[in-house]
């Protein structure tokens, strides 16, 4: 029987066996903590890559669901995932590749009030987030933690890496490059813009490259450099990146000042009502701190009885908006018509909800689910 070391000096032994690596260098990966939020194009092949590396334990954030539009770059899922939460399958694929690392699963959205508590657990933030508020969020975080931050983006053919706040006070971060978030609409994202599939896989690999050059100490990092890529033309560029003395003013200066800040405002990101199908709906009851409200009058049918929730009929709404006290929520009623009408009520007066979702088809669609669940 192989002993446990004979067994990892197989599985890393390409990389043990590099000049300046060595055993130490697989020990040192073995031993690290990182955070990967957004297990999306950028995510899924940095996560891959740290993976099958060896990272000791890997931290994954995401609250969104496969669609059937991240399959082209979103390299850790297939057909089969389809309306699963994406943190869910990210962590059973790399479980498959590689039994003997850590995964820990946070199915939830990223937000000032938890975002401190899960990033002050692990060495390193690798960002693969796609929206500026997010984005200002962990930048700020990662500041106050004293944390690096391995920074991606994408957008239509060309790509960006950076290595943030990663040595000292006078390291650069995220408000050095862009202190002011732009205007909403200003950059589009890659659903407005689009996206070459191979795109994100480049620049999702150079993102897990530099977290594995910082744990080991070997070669020379992107600590504040911004490396740029074009995937038309092939052509790569490093431009040095240095501190401005007026961003600093824009940075939380404590816990409290940072989760006070609201980054979706700030970024101008404040969404509407997104409808959700039975699928998804079914998908989502895994999450913590969620509230069900049906807005249907009293004695209505049917009654649904696979899942706990509360009854405010929409004609009691407007005054009984106080017992609303969840960041997401989820509506329904028989058809999902006043139930949309209900969630821009809740919006109006709950502005600082992070989800509100409309059960599309309500339970008229609810009863057809069943019954074809129930016949199969």
């Amino acid at each position: 029987m192989k002993t446990n070391n004979q067994h990892i000096n197989n599985r890393y032994q390409r990389q043990i066996i590099l000049k300046g690596f060595g055993q130490e260098g697989q020990e040192k990966l073995a031993g690290a903590r990182i955070l990967v939020i957004g297990a999306g194009g950028l995510g899924c092949p940095a996560l891959l890559y740290l993976a099958a590396a060896g990272i000791g334990t890997i931290g994954i954030v995401d609250f969104d669901l496969i669609q059937e539009s991240n399959l082209h770059r979103q390299v850790l899922f297939n057909e089969a995932d389809l309306g699963h939460l994406k943190v869910s399958i990210a962590a059973q694929e790399l479980r498959k590749r590689n039994s003997e690392i850590n995964i820990h699963e946070y199915p939830i959205r990223l937000e000032p009030g938890n975002c401190l508590s899960i990033l002050e657990k692990y060495d390193f933030i690798l960002d693969g987030t796609d929206n500026f508020s997010t984005r200002y969020m962990i930048n700020d975080a990662c500041v106050l933690l004293k944390k690096p931050l391995i920074m991606g983006a994408i957008s239509q053919f060309e790509g960006q890496v950076a290595v943030l706040n990663a040595v000292d006070e006078k390291s650069v971060n995220y408000r050095d490059i862009f202190p002011e978030p732009p205007q909403s609409g200003e950059v589009l994202n890659c659903a407005e813009a689009g996206v070459l599939g191979v795109l994100p896989g480049i620049i999702g690999v150079q993102m897990a490259n530099e977290v594995i050059k910082l744990i080991t100490g070997i070669g020379s990092p992107l600590v504040n450099q911004l490396y740029t890529y074009d995937a038309l033309t092939n052509n790569s560029q490093v431009f040095e990146l240095t501190k401005q003395p007026a961003a600093a003013e824009l940075l939380p200066a404590t816990r409290e000042a940072f989760e006070q800040t609201d980054y979706e405002w700030l970024c101008g990101e404040k969404k509407g009502i997104e409808e959700l199908d039975i699928n998804q709906f079914y998908t989502l009851l895994q999450l913590a701190k969620l509230q069900i409200i049906d807005v249907r009058e009293y004695g209505e049918t049917p009654i649904p009885t696979d899942f706990e929730y509360i009854q405010i009929p929409l004609s009691e709404l407007k005054n009984r908006l106080s017992e609303i006290d969840s960041p997401t929520v989820i509506v329904f009623c028989q058809s999902g018509i006043r139930s949309k009408k209900a969630g821009e009520l809740i919006k109006n007066k709950h502005s600082d909800l992070v989800k509100i979702y409309n059960l599309s088809g309500g339970m008229n669609k609810w009863t057809s689910f069943k019954q074809e669940k129930n016949a199969s």
